[in-house]
């Protein structure tokens, strides 16, 4: 999946971008209270990105 179709993903599903680290960013669900590393590649691994749409989406 691409970075940029996941980060929209997690922005259009209320998640918001918290200060980062130097290899992730983090990403933070307000409404569930989790928080999630994303990877900065181009290209990330599918079952890595189901992963953390669903973390931060229950």
């Amino acid at each position: 999946m691409k970075r940029r179709d996941l980060v929209a993903a997690l922005e259009q599903a209320g998640c918001v971008l918290l200060p980062h680290g130097s290899r992730h960013d983090i990403y933070h669900n307000p409404q569930s209270g989790r928080s999630q590393p994303v990877p900065r590649h181009g290209e990330i691994n599918e079952r890595l990105a189901r992963k953390i749409l669903k973390d931060l989406t229950k």
